[in-house]
């Protein structure tokens, strides 16, 4: 059984590229050199939305984290606002993981990722890119951008076509982007239009969130030839895969998951944006804490005298 143990949450800034992402630094009290982990959101989402959640509780487990935000969302910087690049996500999580290897409070040699559907993509990027980390954990990941279009239906993805051809002109002329909601009722031009997108995605705001629901659309050709799981094969440390049996948005990633010399994969009875929350949300977190605990071991951490 873990002893939870109290921690403190820290803001923090770190810079990336032409600009700086802002997040939380979550420290175990009384531990020093603690393991850690970060963690990064799905499609426009920020860390605000249940970030919080998974990493008071790898906190609690005597694990640190650091939860952050992209570029162009939320109090992060950059400009456009709203602007969903893979390529600057990806340097925002290569950035993110130099600011933790910076730190003198954490073990920089046992640094973990953990993403969330887009960003669960994302974790398995960086994963394949980075063979010093010690593990990684791809939730309810973003694999295929060509299987999740197809999952999204031909109608739907047909909508998008004029909206992504007003703001490529839009940039084109320097103008400012031409937005497409990120989740939208089932039928509409959206990112995600499955049945549980949109009150999903609405169930995961707190009161003041920083969130928009709506990027801008010239990201949509990027995000269909956009491929994370392909690199699954590439991943040298541990991976846990954390699946839902009915994800609407994101397809089962198995055939690539299978492919992770050292994968494990964790399904759950549970939508898409019900890993967020609730009673699943306590089981996949205690299923990650047992992983992470496992790959990372904080009884190693020294406690402070």
């Amino acid at each position: 059984m873990t002893t939870q143990q109290s921690f403190t949450r820290h803001d923090i800034t770190f810079p990336s590229g032409d600009s700086s992402c802002a997040g939380w630094l979550y420290l175990p009290t009384g531990v020093t050199s603690p393991p850690v982990v970060i963690l990064g959101h799905g499609l426009g989402a920020v860390r605000e939305m249940r970030l919080d959640a998974f990493a008071e509780r790898f906190a609690q487990a005597g694990i640190a984290a650091v939860a952050f935000t992209y570029r162009h969302f939320g109090d992060s910087g950059g400009h456009p606002r709203q602007l969903l690049s893979i390529k600057r996500q990806l340097a925002d999580w290569d950035a993110a993981t130099a600011y933790v290897k910076a730190r003198t409070d954490v073990d920089r040699t046992r640094i973990a990722v953990w993403g969330s559907s887009f960003g669960g993509g994302h974790a398995i990027t960086v994963a394949s890119r980075h063979p010093e980390l010690r593990a990684a954990v791809a939730q309810c990941p973003f694999t295929d951008g060509l299987a999740s279009a197809l999952a999204l239906g031909p109608a739907a993805s047909l909508k998008v076509v004029p909206v992504v051809a007003r703001d490529l002109a839009a940039r084109g002329h320097g103008k400012p982007p031409v937005m497409v909601p990120i989740a939208a009722a089932p039928g509409s031009s959206a990112l995600m239009n499955a049945p549980d997108a949109l009150p999903g995605y609405q169930a995961l705001q707190p009161a003041g969130t920083t969130f928009r629901n709506e990027v801008a659309a010239r990201v949509i050709p990027t995000i269909l030839a956009y491929r994370p799981g392909r690199a699954a094969k590439k991943i040298a440390m541990p991976i846990l895969f954390c699946v839902s049996y009915t994800d609407s948005v994101t397809p089962p990633p198995r055939p690539y998951a299978r492919t992770a010399p050292k994968g494990e994969i964790k399904r759950y009875d549970a939508g898409h944006f019900d890993f967020y929350t609730g009673e699943t949300f306590e089981v996949l977190v205690r299923d990650q804490i047992e992983f992470l605990t496992r790959q990372l071991d904080p009884a190693a951490a020294a406690s402070a005298p």
